[in-house]
């Protein structure tokens, strides 16, 4: 009977509504589901591509809880990504499988899921032709087999994650170790990321270092935001890599949000990447989910014949 009733309200929840959900909850167990679909229309910088209808995320995330008692808490949760199928890109769609233990203010997880770096990443641009921060531009920001850990105080939010070798398995894709910290001084917000990255195929302990410092401040009037990172590839001394990101957002009005900012990725041994970009965001009203956007870029790269960037579309989350 239990099941029946799940089914029936996950149908009415997908064909009625479009806000943030508790689909169950019943003597200690809550399931939540939630969702972030993006399409745009986006001529990007390649000459020799046109424009086209692009799907920037199509999430769906299930989320379970169970209340243990004693302020202990069990949760998992199952993240299915529909972009790549819509693309026509046969690849899977599981993006987030996790299980994991929460007491007080400490949680522990195990599963495919974010490292504990993806959280550096100061939201800035739609579209990324550098990369969102060092981490994301020249290291890894997921895997497969990774144990993770977050502790929230009072304005102090602490992450530690592990991806586990798995030499010899589907899913080996490396070993690594991240630490993330934020510090939320009221106006300011001070971030740092370390990882540490080992290629399986090399044999190396230490195959690639990086790290990355950030700062956000709001002046009321406007947001600003900054960040730095390194990456030191240990394999090799002519290809070590440097990342720059210089922002700011500005309210046009209630509902309207105006960002800018340039970016930067200097690669020894590479091309160097470089963008500059304005993008505005219109949130409806009544419904603050829903989003219209778009957003222009310049962008180059050593060695490259590109184009501007633009796209325009809608967002809707629930």
């Amino acid at each position: 009977m239990k099941k029946l009733i799940l089914a029936s309200a996950i149908a009415a929840i997908a064909a009625n509504t479009a806000t943030a959900a508790t689909v169950y909850e019943n003597k200690g167990l809550t399931y939540k589901i939630k969702g972030d679909w993006q399409v745009q229309l986006r001529d990007n910088a390649s000459k020799t591509k046109d424009t086209e209808v692009e799907f920037d995320d199509l999430e769906i995330k299930n989320t379970i809880t169970y209340d243990l008692g004693n302020d202990l808490q069990a949760f998992g949760q199952v993240d299915f990504g529909f972009k790549n199928e819509a693309e026509g890109k046969n690849t899977e769609n599981l993006e987030e499988a996790y299980l994991g233990l929460k007491a007080h203010n400490v949680s522990v997880a195990v599963g495919k899921m974010d490292k504990a770096i993806d959280d550096f990443a100061i939201e800035g641009m739609i579209e990324e032709y550098t990369g969102e921060s060092i981490f994301d531009a020249t290291g890894s920001t997921d895997g497969d087999d990774v144990i993770r850990v977050d502790a929230e105080f009072e304005n102090v939010t602490l992450a530690v994650s592990h991806e586990l070798e798995a030499d010899g398995e589907g899913s080996d894709d490396g070993e690594s170790t991240e630490l993330f910290v934020s510090a939320d001084l009221g106006v300011v917000t001070l971030g740092a990321g370390y990882q540490t990255l080992e290629n399986t195929n090399t044999g190396d302990e230490e195959d690639k270092d990086l790290w990355g410092v950030s700062a956000q401040f709001d002046a009321g009037f406007a947001e600003f935001v900054v960040d730095y990172g390194e990456a030191e590839n240990n394999l090799s001394a002519n290809s070590d890599e440097e990342f720059f990101h210089i922002g700011a957002s500005f309210k046009a009005s209630a509902t309207t949000k105006i960002t800018i900012g340039h970016s930067e990725l200097e690669r020894d041994g590479a091309s160097d990447k470089e963008q500059t970009y304005a993008n505005v965001v219109y949130k409806f009203p009544a419904q603050k989910n829903v989003r219209l956007f778009a957003e222009i870029s310049d962008v180059d790269e050593d060695g490259q014949d590109l184009d501007m960037d633009v796209l325009a579309g809608i967002r809707i989350k629930f």
